[in-house]
């Protein structure tokens, strides 16, 4: 293969059939309890880096089911978001996440920067209860609960905040000696959004100390709102807005 062939060919590790496609995906009946908590103030400053800036101590923490990804296919996904500002927006901070499908952790680490590991989170219906857990291997690190529908929200509402959300990410790439070679705050949008069902309920979410996967360091100390929505979305390709190195 010639030097001008290959660049016309690759986009991602490996040359041969690489683990995602070029293009952004498209979600299906994208299923989400969402818990949304205040907790402690120096905690959330740690993680956020310049120019991000915590203006009030809020962080969601989500299960997420996507039985039908473009691309990517059928995978759960759990993690943190830190509420922030960049240049008086207010948007969020992907902080820690936990997938079961390796094409969605490559995907989203490689070409935008989220935060991904291997995870074994569950979304489910147990009598009357929205259950969303998070295991690292055998062990339990997160459990989130919401009585099942309790009041409908408005979809509209909700499909025009997803759309105008801005959504933030901190690629870090190494270069071959370890060294940095990528560091950038990128931004990203979500688009076309297709709501299913939106709802609220009662929400709980408690955290088992982990090593590897410390969502006890962001602890809750009061739960503001718990909502369980239904869409279809596409994820966008995104754009780097700082870039630490220069």
């Amino acid at each position: 293969m010639d030097t001008k062939t290959l660049l016309e060919t690759a986009y991602a590790t490996p040359l041969i059939r690489p683990a995602y496609p070029r293009n952004g995906s498209r979600m299906l009946n994208r299923e989400t309890l969402a818990i949304r908590y205040r907790t402690d103030e120096n905690a959330a400053r740690k993680w956020v880096p310049e120019p991000l800036k915590v203006v009030d101590p809020i962080v969601t923490f989500e299960v997420v089911h996507m039985p039908d990804c473009s691309g990517l296919g059928n995978y759960h996904e759990s993690g943190q978001i830190l509420e922030v500002q960049f240049d008086g927006l207010k948007g969020g901070l992907s902080h820690m996440m936990y997938l079961d499908n390796v094409s969605g952790m490559t995907a989203g680490r490689e070409l935008l920067g989220f935060p991904k590991k291997l995870g074994f989170p569950s979304l489910c219906l147990d009598g009357d209860t929205l259950v969303g857990t998070l295991n690292i291997g055998k062990s339990r690190v997160a459990t989130a609960t919401m009585g099942y529908k309790y009041e409908a929200l408005d979809v509209e509402a909700v499909k025009s905040a997803t759309e105008a959300g801005n959504n933030f990410l901190l690629k870090i790439i190494p270069h071959v000696d370890g060294s940095l070679r990528v560091c950038e705050l990128v931004q990203y949008p979500i688009a076309d959004v297709v709501m299913k069902g939106a709802w609220s309920g009662p929400g709980a979410v408690s955290f088992e100390p982990h090593a590897l996967a410390p969502f006890t360091e962001l602890p809750v100390l009061e739960v503001l709102e718990t909502t369980h929505t239904i869409m279809d979305m596409s994820l966008g390709l995104g754009k780097v807005i700082h870039d630490y190195l220069r």
